[in-house]
């Protein structure tokens, strides 16, 4: 056999387990291995093959899936460095507005929701895993960046944020890891794997918030160690690049390619989800990257507490829990349909940002406190079911889409002009692919979106509560679109209960 046709004995080493057969049976009938070349190229992989997926696909594929979490997680963690460095800043020396303030906390969600697009082409061109490897490695310049800007109170404005944008390396994480492991899972599981996979990511936004307050305050003697925020990720990015670079695989059949992305990019609703995504996880990350700024400015009385002493972790409550919820998105999507569960996402989240507004002129930390923890989860819960929606959407386009076409008939869809997709000579998987980073991209942009309408609040009037009042409507807006597209009675999604 050719090495194509069977491992080496070096990549059969460094393979998971090929599964035993069952009792009984002979060799002929265990599960097929995997077809390996060197680079950990594997050429015959196929999730939806029950004997395969049973046998070494599963275990294959859980391995990639815990590396790639740990990979994204660090993105994460770096991509909210600087919404937590930024409120220190005054106190360490650093002569900065209100608006610098609030640049500085944006401008990694900008930045990262831009690269998500091209890093969505990164697993096609380079390999699942190689691509890991190398964005995890691009970590480091914006954490050593970080340690050494911060360390002298004269640096320039442009220079942190400069490097508050290379942050945005860690958003642009999320696109490419994303993409590559719904190759690895068959279409029943990768709600799942996608909220997993997610959710681990989501959680360094969480992470970072706890452990920075720690490391900066620790050991301080009349001053902060803020160079501490970027330097005690640097050996976890090593490990990690070092991981995935010894357990991870290529897939040698994942084609996301341009002409993938140009077809998702034609369907319209790769828009319509991109929008609703910019509430789920724009929400999210925009939130997360904001909370402990809004905690500081909404109750002065807790300053001390908050930004001078190592509680200012406590903000990291509100970004776990909206992670922990991601995967319970996914898996309520697999079972009855990711735009039931984002309607009812929206809902909860218009009603506590109305409760919000209400109990602001209260000064009830607490209050304000638990209202946000069950922001965050609505909004975790949104994230998942939304993302769930992209490959099940895709499928059904491309299959009602054909069947207007042969049999010329309306599929009720709102959308009927999208039906010229269906010439397209790209897969549902293909396009689906793509879209997952490009719908990514576009839905980050709401971690700009959300710090710089809650600084221009608090610029034009001195408070939050007109920014509030404007999530509201958005939030029930997105409500009525996704009823629209994808519940309304005679519409084919609703039919098939995406």
């Amino acid at each position: 056999m050719g090495p194509v046709e069977q491992l080496t004995a070096d990549a059969r080493d460094r393979a998971p387990a090929h599964a035993p057969a069952a009792a009984g049976h002979g060799a002929s009938d265990t599960a097929p291995a995997l077809a390996m070349r060197p680079g950990r190229w594997i050429d015959n992989w196929d999730a939806e093959d029950a004997r395969f997926w049973n046998g070494i696909g599963r275990t294959t594929a859980s391995v990639n899936l815990k590396w790639s979490i740990f990979c994204e997680f660090l993105g994460f963690v770096v991509w909210q460095l600087w919404s937590i460095v930024a409120i220190y800043l005054p106190a360490a020396g650093f002569d900065l507005t209100t608006s610098q303030i609030f640049w500085l906390i944006s401008m990694p969600s900008l930045v990262g929701a831009t690269l998500r697009v091209p890093y969505t082409f990164m697993v096609p061109r380079f390999g699942g895993r190689n691509w890991t490897v190398v964005s995890a490695l691009l970590l480091l310049l914006p954490a050593g960046g970080l340690a050494w800007a911060v360390s002298d109170p004269s640096t320039p404005f442009w220079v942190m944020l400069t490097l508050a944008g290379m942050a945005g390396f860690g958003g642009g994480n999320f696109a490419s890891s994303m993409a590559n492991i719904t190759y690895f899972y068959p279409a029943r599981e990768k709600g799942w794997a996608l909220g997993l996979n997610a959710a681990g990511g989501n959680l360094g936004a969480s992470v970072a918030q706890l452990v920075v307050p720690l490391a900066v305050t620790a050991f301080a003697a009349g001053s902060l160690n803020l160079h501490l925020a970027g330097l005690v990720w640097i050996p976890l990015i090593l490990v990690a690049a070092w991981g995935a670079r010894r357990h991870m695989h290529n897939l040698s059949h994942a084609k996301g390619d341009v002409a993938g992305s140009l077809a998702a990019l034609r369907e319209p609703h790769l828009w319509v989800i991109a929008v609703l995504y910019i509430g789920t996880f724009g929400s999210f990350i925009g939130f997360s990257a904001v909370f402990p700024k809004l905690i500081k400015d909404t109750f002065p009385e807790f300053s001390s507490f908050a930004v001078a002493g190592a509680s200012l972790s406590l903000a990291f409550l509100g970004p776990l829990v909206g992670s922990l919820a991601r995967p319970i998105g996914g898996r309520l999507a697999d079972r009855v349909g990711g735009a039931r569960i984002t309607v009812c996402a929206f809902a909860v989240m218009a009603a506590i940002t109305v409760a919000v507004t209400a109990v602001l002129p209260l000064g009830n930390f607490w209050l304000f406190l638990a209202l946000f923890i069950a922001l965050f989860t609505a909004s975790g819960v949104g994230n998942g079911s939304t993302y769930r929606m992209i490959p099940t959407v895709f499928s059904l386009r491309r299959a009602a889409v054909a069947a207007t076409e042969a049999n010329g008939e309306t599929d009720g869809n709102a959308f009927a002009d999208a039906r010229r997709t269906a010439a397209a000579p790209v897969s549902p998987e293909r396009q689906a692919s793509a879209a997952l980073g490009l719908v990514s991209a576009i839905g980050a942009y709401g971690g700009f979106l959300i710090p710089q309408a809650l600084g221009a609040s608090a610029g034009a009037t001195g408070a939050y509560t007109s920014a509030f009042s404007g999530f509201v409507a958005a939030y029930l807006g997105m409500l009525a679109l996704t009823w629209f597209c994808y519940l309304r009675p005679g519409t084919a999604f609703a039919r098939q209960g995406v």
